[in-house]
Formats: structure tokens, C-alpha cells, sequence
């Protein structure tokens, strides 16, 4: 099937609205027009009555019923015919908003459309801070490392909180019956059995078991993506990978990873974005000081109180 010729102008055919006398006329499209002439010659009648109210008039019939009972209904201009309208967005000095939340992209949807976008495309930055927060799969775990740390030795590690029911010692047991040999304390490998003095001394709230130590080859991409899924499935969510080498700089290197949308460095949670996050209207996206009004009602002490030094010596007084 052929495709349809775009449209390159406006094409007008019989205009005889108002005080316009039954003429053709093509506008190009793209192109900044103006329309000049004597005072009755039928500018505003060509360019508000013809032009803007047949590309309104378009534009709002695929509105639902819902919007279209905030606009005023718009008859059809006389002309024989108009092709290659676009949308028609008029700009005058006046004010068309009928409440205090309403806005043009509420009136028209657009709101609608863009929060829907916004909540797919939103990138999410910590509050505290400032880094961006993302889901991490294990893919893109092994492209960080196997291109920032290709043929190093790292440890994949996760995090376990001890309990206070459990004395250290018995939670020590409970990592080797689970098949843990090693954790990682004080920026080192630790074996268990060495771990139990440090761990008391340190009074520590949490273990950080290695799962596995793996060299970075793309020989070893099945075996770290293992590790890290089983990580992953220990850790709710989140790992650590650590440079074997125990040296000044390797402690900065560790890196934390989460499957969810949370900033390890803060260590605050944050929720998938939704469509009212991005709402004005919605308790969960509006301003907390306007509320979504856009205007916060106080007093201006400055205002009330000109002379504020006169009103302390009244005071004292």
C-alpha cells in the first residue's frame, strides 16, 4: 500500500467566514506567518475564526466527553474545505483555567501521556547523596568489573545480620553448616575459626560471608554469574564485590550492588516511580509546601510589623 503525501501546507478552499469573501489561500506549514492589513479586512476572522477554531475544533473531537466539558463548544468555520490542519494552540491575554489546579496539560491530558512517560524513563537519584540509584542485574555487574578489573582476583561477598537470639558462636556454626569457610572483617579475608576475637572485640552487627573468590577472565563469566546469583538470593537482594588484594586502595574499590532500587551508600530504599508520583494532583507527587496549588498562604511578619525595633521597645515597656 503506498504511503499517503504529507502534507506540506494548509490548504484553504472557499473561506467565506465573517467579512471574507469566498477565496482560496495556502499556507506553508513549518513557517512563521503573519497576517497583516486594515482595520475590518478579516485578520482576526482568517486567522482566530477560520485557522485556529477548525484545527481546535479537530483537535478537541478526539478528547474523551470528560475533557471536552471544559472547553466551549466551537462551530465549524464556512469554508468548502481545510486540509493539512494541524492541532491549533491560540495564546491571548486572558485566563481560561476553570480551577485552581487546572493547567493546560491537565485541560488537554497531556499530563496524562507525559506522567506515563516520565514514570518509564524517570532516572532515579539518591536524596542524600546525589549518586543514581538503579536496579542492578547480574549482566551488568559483570561488565563493570570485567572491564574496570579485567584478570583481577575478586570475592563476591554478602551481608547477614546477626541475631540476637544467638550467641557468636553459635551463629558462626550456623555459616559453617551452611558451607562457609570465610567472611570478610576489618578490609580482609577472614577464615571463621580466626573470626570469633574479632568479632567480640568489634562488637560487629552483621557478617559479611565470601561466597566465592574468582578471577576476572571471560573463562570465569558462568562461575561469577553463579556466585552472584547465590549472593543475591543470601543477601535479600544485595552483594558486595571486593578486590582480593587487601591493600590501602582496594577497601575504596569495593563495590555494593542491589537487585532493588536502593542507594548502599545511604542505605535507603526507594520505590518504583508511578504515575502519581509525577501528579500535581495526587497527594503523592504534590508539593508538600503548596500542596499543588502553587501558592502558600502566610503571614508577612515584615508586612504586619514594619518597624520591628519600634514594636521591641514597646514591648520592654
Amino acid at each position: 500500500m503506498p504511503k499517503k503525501k504529507r502534507e506540506t501546507c494548509i490548504q484553504l478552499r472557499g473561506v467565506r467566514h465573517n467579512n471574507l469573501k469566498n477565496f482560496d489561500l495556502d499556507l506553508p506549514l513549518g513557517k512563521l506567518i503573519v497576517i497583516t492589513g486594515l482595520s475590518g479586512s478579516g485578520k482576526s476572522s482568517l486567522a482566530f475564526d477560520t485557522l485556529y477554531a477548525e484545527g481546535q475544533r479537530r483537535y478537541i473531537e478526539t478528547f474523551t466527553p470528560y475533557a471536552r466539558q471544559f472547553f466551549d463548544r466551537m462551530d465549524k468555520p464556512r469554508v468548502d474545505k481545510i486540509e493539512g490542519i494541524p492541532p491549533a494552540i491560540a495564546i491571548q491575554q486572558r485566563n481560561t483555567v476553570k480551577t485552581t489546579r487546572s493547567t493546560i496539560g491537565t485541560m488537554t491530558e497531556i499530563c496524562d501521556h507525559v506522567k506515563s512517560l516520565w514514570a518509564q524513563k524517570a532516572e532515579l537519584y539518591c536524596s542524600e547523596c546525589g549518586k543514581i540509584v538503579m536496579e542492578e542485574d547480574i549482566q551488568s555487574i559483570w561488565k563493570y568489573w570485567i572491564e574496570s578489573a579485567s584478570d583481577e582476583t575478586v570475592l563476591i561477598s554478602f551481608d547477614v545480620p546477626l541475631s540476637p537470639k544467638l550467641s557468636l558462636r553459635e551463629s558462626i556454626n550456623l555459616v559453617k553448616q551452611q558451607g562457609f569457610s570465610r567472611i570478610f572483617l576489618e578490609n580482609e579475608p577472614m577464615r571463621l575459626e580466626e573470626s570469633l576475637p574479632h568479632l567480640e572485640k568489634n562488637k560487629e552487627t552483621t557478617l559479611t560471608i565470601i561466597q566465592d573468590r574468582i578471577k576476572l577472565t571471560t573463562r570465569m563469566r558462568s562461575r561469577f554469574t553463579e556466585a552472584c546469583e547465590q549472593a543475591y538470593h543470601f543477601g535479600k537482594g544485595h552483594l558486595k564485590v571486593h578486590p582480593a588484594k587487601t591493600t590501602y586502595q582496594s577497601a575504596s574499590r569495593t563495590r555494593k550492588h542491589s537487585r532493588d532500587r536502593h542507594c548502599s551508600t545511604c542505605k535507603i530504599d526507594y520505590k518504583l516511580p508511578t504515575t502519581s508520583l509525577f501528579s500535581f494532583n495526587n497527594p503523592a507527587g504534590a508539593c508538600q509546601e503548596c500542596k499543588g496549588f502553587g501558592r502558600v498562604i502566610t503571614i508577612d511578619y515584615k508586612l504586619v510589623i514594619p518597624d520591628e525595633k519600634h514594636h521591641a521597645e514597646t514591648r520592654c515597656h
